[in-house]
């Protein structure tokens, strides 16, 4: 396993766009809890809090996409870096103004969520550039669903870190700076400055006229709602088992599930169709979310949300793959920022539905949830099963088409024509 990974980070560049992805994502990975302590600070209310931390939720989702369509239209340096910049000065004015005026403060925030780079979306168009096989490309995904499981554990802590030895507003302040550094070790890269997206058709809906692609993210809406509902179920089990340490213990066990299931996934090549493979994937995430109902004492429960976890960072892997081959051509940096889009919208969608089921039917309602979310995704994926088995000589988009030295033109493609 470990010989599989180093293989790709031994390849040129490839650390170093990791890395600095990961860290240039931090100020996006800490935002909800570094608004909510940054508020409580300023003497805010947590509805307050909570409503900021959603305009910043809502604005990165809309941003994404259309970010990701301006890499592939002007290329990454042009586009990331400025955007990273604009996200960082946003939010150091909200750091400055504070909460003394909520029309800065929500605006702030919004233009933070708004100018969020698309460096997840971004790294993934690369790989093709850096990796030598598509065989390395596909594990360069599992190890990238990996690092995104440790990012998004170690990034919470690095804000509390923050707080707790200077303040709140320090830790707003470091964690953007630290991510336009980030982002520039990534745009001022080789790989980054060379890379040019394909030739495209011009069409208003870009990456959305994908058939295959719209089957995947109505199939990732629904998982991102499931794990949405997993955080409110557990904050009611918590509540009745020991409160905020043992929610802890649960949403880290979903953490560390994904890290094993993903590094597993990950260290192996995988014969056979990958949309065949994902509904499998698929099915054992909506069958170990089942388990969670039963509600056992803190130790058990902590390890069925291990379980839980399992198939998410491989279920996640494999849709990168079919987002690769069916992205349109030249739009393979949005498509991969819709995926990313969809997956925060069914998260805010799982978290709001699971609200009132829970006050309703409590915490076992709850858990049951995340089961019949991911038994509509599965239901997804097979009713579109057509649509994702691409016929061989009919898929839409190749490892290496991204970087086509050759700039070869698409028949009926005119030359200056951009979505």
């Amino acid at each position: 396993m470990a010989t599989g990974y180093l293989e790709i980070l031994r390849a040129r560049h490839a650390t170093r766009l990791l890395v600095g992805t990961l860290v240039g994502r931090l100020p996006n990975a800490t935002a909800a809890i570094a608004i909510v302590l940054f508020v409580r600070a300023e003497g805010g209310t947590y509805s307050l809090a909570g409503a900021l931390a959603a305009v910043y939720g809502v604005a990165n989702a809309v941003g994404q996409p259309v970010l990701g369509r301006l890499v592939d239209l002007r290329g990454q340096p042009r586009v990331q870096l400025p955007a990273a910049v604009l996200s960082a000065l946003a939010m150091a004015v909200f750091a400055f103004v504070g909460t003394g005026s909520p029309a800065v403060a929500y605006g702030a925030v919004a233009a933070a969520g708004l100018f969020t780079p698309p460096l997840e979306g971004g790294l993934r168009a690369l790989w093709a550039s850096v990796l030598p096989e598509e065989d390395h490309v596909h594990r360069a995904y599992a190890m990238d669903a990996v690092a995104q499981e440790v990012m998004f554990t170690v990034g919470p802590l690095l804000v509390t870190v923050c707080a707790s030895l200077w303040s709140a507003q320090v830790a707003l302040l470091v964690l953007n700076v630290v991510g336009v550094l980030g982002a520039l070790s990534v745009v001022v890269s080789p790989p980054s400055r060379a890379w040019r997206s394909a030739p495209r058709e011009a069409h208003w809906l870009g990456a959305l006229r994908s058939p295959g692609l719209l089957a995947l993210l109505g199939a990732f809406l629904a998982v991102g709602m499931a794990l949405g509902s997993i955080t409110v179920a557990a904050v009611t089990y918590a509540d009745e088992h020991g409160g905020d340490q043992v929610y802890g213990w649960l949403m880290a066990g979903i953490g560390l599930g994904a890290l094993i299931g993903g590094a597993v996934y990950g260290a192996r090549q995988w014969a056979g169709e990958p949309a065949r493979r994902l509904r499998v994937l698929v099915a054992l995430l909506a069958v170990c979310y089942l388990p969670l109902m039963l509600m056992p004492g803190v130790v058990a429960m902590t390890l069925l949300t291990v379980v839980a976890g399992l198939f998410l960072a491989p279920a996640i892997a494999c849709a990168f793959v079919l987002v690769d081959r069916h992205a349109p051509r030249g739009t393979v940096t949005e498509a991969f920022s819709w995926l990313v889009t969809t997956f925060t919208v069914g998260a805010s969608v799982g978290t709001g539905l699971t609200g009132p089921v829970v006050e309703a039917g409590g915490a076992l309602w709850g858990f049951a949830v995340p089961g019949a979310a991911g038994g509509v995704s599965l239901l997804v994926l097979i009713a579109t099963g057509r649509v994702l088995a691409v016929p061989a000589g009919r898929v839409v988009v190749a490892a290496r088409s991204e970087n086509d030295p050759n700039r070869a033109v698409e028949p009926r493609f005119r030359s200056g024509d951009r979505a």
